[in-house]
């Protein structure tokens, strides 16, 4: 059985985050994966807390999370799930953004609450992904986007350049 094939349909804790993404506190922007799906989906679940450094600034008086923070958010669960799906935990592979789309931010998301990042995968192109994600808390849409990134190997000098 592959690394990946164990962990279909179950979680990932924040140590397996860290074997699949460089992302480290405070920009590790997801605590757990649940709903793994290999080459498929994944739900990232992120836990707001108040003593998260944006909050100092955005904004004073009424804490609220960045969109570009959401949409990393959902960028990381893919990131993972990518990374996981081909075994490539704790390589030298990342996984670079390139692209957002369609992004909405519909509810504004704040300290306390449990955030629900459902990804779905759409189309790959050689080591370019696209997906589509979702951030939800409870039953209300917060935000949603749709993103590519592409995968490269961390010991090259600057990612290579794409065509999608």
């Amino acid at each position: 059985m592959t690394e990946a094939a164990k962990t279909e349909g179950t979680t990932a804790d924040v140590r397996r985050i860290m074997e699949l993404l460089p992302h480290r506190p405070p920009f590790l922007m997801i605590d757990r994966l649940i709903d793994i799906v290999p080459n498929l989906s994944a739900t990232g679940i992120k836990n707001v807390t108040m003593n998260e450094p944006q909050f100092a600034g955005h904004f004073p008086g009424y804490p609220v999370m960045p969109g570009v923070l959401i949409v990393e958010a959902m960028a990381q669960t893919a990131g993972a799930l990518v990374i996981d799906s081909l075994g490539l935990a704790n390589s030298a592979q990342i996984v670079y953004f390139m692209t957002i789309d369609k992004a909405r931010f519909r509810v504004p998301i704040v300290p306390g609450d449990t955030v629900y990042l459902p990804v779905k995968f759409q189309r790959r192109r050689g080591p370019v992904w696209r997906f589509s994600g979702e951030a939800r808390v409870g039953d209300k849409l917060c935000a949603e986007a749709e993103f590519s990134a592409m995968i490269v190997d961390s010991t090259l000098s600057k990612p290579p350049a794409s065509n999608e």
